[in-house]
């Protein structure tokens, strides 16, 4: 029998954890490849996610409403035909509330029993059934055995921890395997914050509490060469530096929910998931790049002049080509010509893209959305105003797939169709520049007689574009360069785009 995982999977690149929305599929159940068995929802996304092999649902290991990390295995599907039987047995005794205090009546309770602390093979839990079947003298060192098996399967849940936290606790002389009932994550494991609440906001709070984890004996033994006093080479007053992730974490787990009073008539409602995933985002996208903001204004009196001509033919095609997909053709081809816009800068390098990704930010009211346009470059007006409609109304459904949402190079936010003026955004991490489009609207303006020389009043559909810009990889020159090719682009739009 082939026992198959169903990890969390990756539904972006910042995204590192998923919410288990609804099981689709009960265990027990016969479930066909690429079958959806649940559904998961992020702060991007929600997405029914299929089965990665033909089987039977045997266990589910995180239920809903469960938030995990990417990577985690929430399920396992067994390949063999034949235990659906067994697997529906099992299924019986999850019926079963487990407030009542009885004694397993049959091996499958059994099973659930010892799976609920640590996951185990049937196999495992059946030999150790007989074991104590067999030798029903020695019931209380099985009893003692399994005591011991259970809490060493706890330990371990606790002493698995993201990267981040175990780095932390390693700075901070920290031994995870000793903060008994500090965790709360899945099965005791300890968190981010479980670890930024033990360490306190203060250096003070720090200094006190962090010898708490380990015993005197146990840090001797441990670094028997490190003195105990300060090195010299520190002033009384400096403190070391600790790597920019560890002052994001501190920054954040400080910084990021100050607690504010609440007064009389003040209403308090907890951040959902979608919004507090992305108040992360947008800080620590904020403070990563330098941001700077250049504007330009753009009469779009030849982009108007062409919707009007093709407006008929273009609706015999069921196609709707909208003011943004103008915008989003002449962007993929300025983007060519400026590598730095449509770049990430990496520690001490630059990445300039191969690709054209576009990023359209939809709005789902609440939240928003970025799904993103492959490869805009290679595709004409009337493709990119398809895929722009089709990801928008996909979007708003919570249809659309993962690979839709990652991979952008360059973000085109529209604040002015809902009347801005102008918008300075932020820019997404991970990229170098956003653009953001302010309202189309009817403007009197100046207008100078090529020929002639001769000025004139005129009115003139005109907007402010604003382009974001990270000043780590992308000067000011080059973000006016770019702003004016993409200007001349937009007013001298070419006929066979």
């Amino acid at each position: 029998m082939a026992r198959i995982e169903v990890p969390m999977p990756q539904m972006g690149e910042s995204i590192a954890e998923g919410t288990v929305s609804k099981w689709l599929k009960k265990v027990g159940d016969s479930v066909e490849r690429d079958e959806p068995i649940l559904e998961i929802s992020t702060d991007k996304v929600d997405a029914e996610i299929p089965a990665p092999q033909a089987g039977v649902l045997a266990e589910v290991v995180v239920g809903e409403g469960e938030t995990v990390e990417v990577g985690t295995v929430i399920a396992y599907i067994d390949s063999d035909g034949d235990a659906a039987k067994r697997v529906a047995a099992a299924a019986v005794t999850e019926k079963t509330p487990a407030a009542e205090p009885k004694e397993p009546a049959s091996r499958d309770e059994a099973e659930d029993d010892d799976t609920a602390v640590e996951p185990a093979s049937a196999s495992d839990v059946t030999e150790s059934e007989r074991a104590r079947e067999s030798r029903p003298a020695e019931e209380e060192d099985d009893s003692r055995t399994e005591t011991t098996a259970e809490a060493t399967a706890e330990q371990s849940l606790r002493q698995r921890a993201t990267p981040i936290v175990r780095r932390m606790a390693e700075e901070h002389g920290i031994d995870l395997a000793k903060l008994e009932g500090l965790g709360s994550g899945r099965g005791g494991r300890v968190t981010k914050q479980d670890l930024l609440e033990y360490l306190g906001d203060g250096d003070g709070d720090r200094e006190t509490q962090v010898p708490e984890a380990r015993e005197p004996s146990e840090t001797r033994a441990e670094k028997p060469t490190e003195p105990e006093a300060p090195q010299a080479p520190l002033a009384p007053s400096a403190k070391p530096v600790p790597p920019p992730s560890d002052l994001w974490d501190q920054f954040y787990g400080t910084v990021q929910h100050p607690e504010f009073p609440v007064r009389e008539g003040d209403e308090v409602e907890t951040m959902d998931k979608v919004r507090r995933l992305t108040a992360e985002h947008m800080v620590l996208a904020k403070r990563i790049a330098p941001h700077v903001h250049s504007f330009i204004e753009i009469d779009f009196s030849r982009v108007d002049q062409i919707r009007g001509e093709n407006k008929s033919r273009w609706a015999e095609q069921s196609v709707r080509v909208s003011f943004t997909a103008f915008v989003a053709w002449a962007v993929s081809r300025t983007l060519r010509e400026f590598p730095m816009v449509n770049a990430t800068a990496s520690g001490n390098n630059v990445i300039y893209r191969g690709n054209v990704n576009l990023g359209i930010a939809v709005d789902l009211d609440p939240g928003l959305i970025v799904p993103v346009i492959r490869d805009a470059d290679d595709l004409s007006l009337v493709g990119i105003a398809k895929k722009i409609v089709d990801l928008a109304e996909r979007a708003r459904a919570r249809r659309l797939n993962p690979d839709e949402i990652q991979g952008g190079t360059f973000t085109i936010t529209n604040p002015g169709v809902l009347g801005t003026l102008v918008g300075m955004p932020i820019i997404p991490k991970g990229t170098s520049g956003i653009l953001g489009t302010g309202a189309i609207e009817k403007r009197v303006v100046v207008l100078s007689d090529p020929e002639t020389g001769v000025d004139s009043i005129g009115v003139r559909k005109r907007s402010i574009f604003s382009l974001g810009y990270d000043h780590r990889i992308v000067d000011g020159a080059d973000a006016a360069r770019f702003l004016a090719y993409l200007k001349e682009m937009l007013e001298d739009f070419p006929d066979d785009a």
